[in-house]
């Protein structure tokens, strides 16, 4: 009989080998997209988005995001990007519509979303994508920091900035926030007898190290209503605009993420699919 110290050796060895090698290396030119935390990168086979004529209300935005990435896509100089604002209003979605687009004229680009628990580890990511010949918009979505958290916000600054562990040529980051300071911020920020813009210029500089700072804001009603109609056409859905209006009303705000909920509503109802 096998001595029991041998016999789970050889289980713990044979489950090893079937478990999936979650340091094996990554193909970065495999994929449009990936998905990078803290146990590596994972690719990812379709980069899910609308198009970009879809996107409505957010022209000028979308006008500045979809050149910028254009450039980097080519590898051209391009600018690291911060999209703050309203939820809702279409930030992540024009980030990965303008990839998708760009992959679709040749671009030599891919989208790698960063999980927000997986910020720190960027370095090790840079070093991957720095041997690699082609280029990469690195995403950050909905970033925060925790309160106290002074490390992360300095280590960011200091990839956008140039410092020693900064993004390689081939990178650029973007990231979307609701607030444009990224940081929490307190209102005893505003007493400070000395100097009460302190700490407020302080949260600032991060932002201000993005070449690309874009802000988001509420759809008026016009806007949302144009969204819809965008929508409505692409699906061949009937619309009420009353309605949609009323759906907008009852939830409190007009967005983007509004308009497709009610999208969603109509195409349900009606038993068409939407994709």
């Amino acid at each position: 009989m096998e001595d029991q110290a041998e016999l789970l050796a050889r289980i713990a060895a044979a489950l090893e080998k079937l478990a999936p090698d979650s340091r094996a290396a990554t193909d970065w030119r495999a994929h449009p997209a990936y998905g990078w935390d803290a146990k590596g990168a994972r690719g990812i086979g379709r980069i899910e988005a609308p198009s970009l004529d879809l996107l409505r209300g957010i022209d000028k935005q979308k006008r500045a995001v979809t050149g910028n990435v254009a450039r980097l896509a080519k590898g051209n100089p391009a600018h690291d990007m911060l999209l703050w604002g309203a939820r809702g209003m279409g930030k992540s979605a024009l980030l990965r519509a303008s990839v998708a687009a760009a992959q679709e004229t040749g671009g030599a680009i891919a989208l790698v979303q960063v999980a927000t628990d997986a910020v720190a580890t960027l370095p090790a990511l840079f070093t991957q994508l720095s041997q690699v010949e082609r280029n990469f918009l690195v995403f950050i979505d909905d970033l925060g920091f925790a309160e106290g958290d002074s490390a992360t916000p300095r280590h960011l600054r200091s990839w956008l900035d140039g410092g020693v562990e900064a993004r390689p040529a081939n990178v650029r980051l973007a990231v979307t926030s609701n607030r444009r300071a990224i940081l929490p911020r307190h209102g005893s920020e505003q007493d400070d007898p000395i100097n009460p813009r302190d700490a407020v210029d302080d949260n600032l500089a991060l932002a201000d190290r993005f070449g690309l700072s874009l802000g988001f804001h509420n759809a008026s009603q016009d806007e949302y209503l144009d969204i819809v109609r965008g929508y409505a056409k692409q699906y061949a859905l009937d619309l009420d605009e009353a309605e949609a209006l009323e759906w907008a009303k009852r939830r409190g705000a007009r967005s983007g993420r509004i308009a497709w909920h009610f999208i969603t509503e109509l195409a349900g109802r009606a038993g068409k699919p939407l994709g």
